[in-house]
């Protein structure tokens, strides 16, 4: 029986270099032959970097853990779009089949003041810890586990609380914004709490201190062009930061009373 050849590509990976937040980076460009469709894109780097190591070089750095598009951490700016040319995707879950024989594919880090460079591809995105931090949360007594129907939730509210949960923090958002805003992020995790009983008795003033900090932290203004939405690998909806502007409006009103 004839055997089967693996489907390869050849392609120019253009990779931003660069040492630290304070160093001045540029573009390197690396021809990658015989790249199978099959690969993840962040195998793809790994072939790289194994390739760099062998000739004594840097390897590129970059982000990654669970490589299932769960962690949130490889984040990639692909051709000018966070996470890469697929919708509703991490960089982890992009395969080389995206791409075609020849193609030039332009890699970045995050691009956002709140998001500082660290190395290469690499960037610091402990803003959004502080944020959670802030108040993303709730104070609960600790104790044996609840019976499901203890606290009995509609299901329409457990759904959205649900939707909202699986903001994954990856900065997506961040970084397809031209504002570098964080809302979608912020108003994910809000939201989340926000729904359910158990979130209700801080809900005000976490919403509060949430936004205190997000501003504190440097991000940007929302002006609701809807790319975070539109490039969340976990497609996070706007109605979010409607919810959070409602919520922070009400708390906002009763602090001033």
């Amino acid at each position: 029986m004839a055997g089967t050849s693996e489907k390869t590509i050849n392609v120019n990976v253009k990779v931003w270099r660069q040492k630290n937040k304070n160093e001045k980076g540029g573009f390197e460009t690396h021809d990658m032959k015989g790249v199978s469709v099959d690969m993840s894109f962040l195998e793809m780097f790994d072939v790289l970097n194994e390739r760099l190591i062998n000739e004594g070089k840097d390897p590129v750095a970059f982000d990654h853990d669970c490589r299932e598009g769960i962690c949130g951490m490889c984040s990639m700016y692909i051709n000018g779009r966070p996470h890469g040319p697929k919708q509703g995707v991490t960089t982890c879950q992009l395969h080389m089949r995206s791409f075609k024989d020849g193609d030039t594919i332009v890699v970045e880090p995050w691009r956002s003041a709140a998001f500082p460079v660290i190395k290469d591809l690499a960037v610091d995105r402990s803003a959004f810890d502080r944020v959670i931090a802030a108040g993303g949360f709730v104070s609960v007594n600790t104790g044996n586990a609840k019976d499901a129907n203890n606290i009995l939730i509609p299901k329409d509210d457990a759904d959205e609380a649900f939707n909202a949960a699986a903001c994954i923090g990856c900065g997506a958002c961040v970084a397809a914004c031209k504002n570098g805003s964080a809302m979608l992020f912020v108003s994910a995790k809000v939201s989340q709490l926000a729904l359910l009983p158990q979130g209700k008795v801080e809900a005000q003033q976490r919403v509060l201190d949430m936004v205190h900090h997000m501003d504190m932290e440097g991000f940007g203004n929302c002006t609701n062009t809807g790319a975070c939405e539109a490039e969340c690998p976990k497609e996070i909806s706007l109605e979010n930061i409607a919810r959070m502007n409602r919520e922070f409006l009400f708390a906002n009103a009763n602090e001033k009373k």
